[in-house]
């Protein structure tokens, strides 16, 4: 399978043949688990003694002639402590318990409730990573994932650069950008930010943004921007191509595509080598 290298105008420029990967298989039920295995939350919950740091024993007796007991007074068995006493009358108010001022909460966040513990397979997680790059090339993944593409044709996919692209200024490359996505997809690139509706503002997520472009780069190549995500080869994941869904709008620099084929074809000759030899 061949591609197009495109120039920084948005030119074809030459052709690349390009790895296995690119023409796999979409496992999108592996790319969901995968993705549910990773998932990751802060824990959070309160201190352990809040609403317990008080002088109520909790052992207040509810038997007759006994010091210190609740018979016949009238008064519910939860956990008291004492503010005034005149021999066996106490001037006493509840703690502790949730329905008491200052007491626990009933039924407080739990820190173990939220550790994720599930694993995956470390051939299914190259599967899902597989699944998830053959997507990008994928016109029917990516109009599945965008409603604004529907009806649209996308050209030249999977997207791939020259590497002058990365050594661009900001102003240059958003530009560069528009000639090489065209306007439908340019749209759908940059990372936009702004303000939810409803009251999702007053629950400590007033913003949301999308996830805007992926772009994929070789091992020496380096660009810093806030316009849109940048990952290396080497640390690309599932989580980066396929969170909320296969097909995210990703471009590929030259250098990228080399790594992929040393990565994913070079390891699948040697396993083959390997399978050989035993067989002898």
């Amino acid at each position: 399978m061949k591609a197009n290298i495109l120039t920084i105008e948005g030119k074809k420029k030459t052709a690349i043949d390009l790895p296995k990967c690119f023409s796999a298989e979409i496992r999108e039920d592996i790319v969901a688990k995968v993705l549910e295995a990773k998932k990751t939350k802060q824990p959070y919950a309160p201190s352990p003694v809040a609403g317990k740091q008080h002088s109520a024993s909790g052992k207040i007796k509810h038997r007759r002639h006994v010091w210190k007991t609740h018979y016949g007074q009238g008064i519910s068995r939860i956990p008291r402590k004492i503010i005034s006493k005149k021999g066996s009358r106490f001037n006493w108010i509840g703690a502790e318990v949730s329905s008491t001022r200052g007491g626990r909460r009933a039924h407080p966040p739990k820190i173990l409730s939220m550790i994720n513990t599930k694993r995956i397979n470390k051939k299914e997680l190259k599967t899902a990573l597989i699944s998830a790059i053959s997507a990008t090339a994928n016109e029917k993944e990516m109009i599945k994932r965008y409603e604004r593409l529907k009806n649209k044709k996308i050209d030249n996919l999977p997207l791939i650069v020259e590497p002058k692209l990365v050594s661009l200024k900001t102003k240059d490359l958003i530009s560069s950008l528009k000639k090489i996505l065209g306007k439908d997809l340019f749209e759908l690139a940059l990372q936009k930010k702004s303000v939810r509706a409803g009251k999702g503002k007053l629950r400590g997520r007033k913003y949301k943004s999308n996830a805007g472009l992926l772009l994929v780069t070789g091992k020496d190549e380096k660009l810093k921007t806030n316009a849109f995500e940048v990952v290396e080869v080497k640390f690309l994941g599932v989580a980066d191509l396929a969170r909320g869904g296969v097909g995210r709008l990703t471009i590929y620099t030259e250098g990228a595509i080399r790594e992929l084929v040393n990565k994913f074809d070079s390891s699948s000759k040697s396993q083959t080598k390997e399978s050989g030899e035993k067989l002898k």
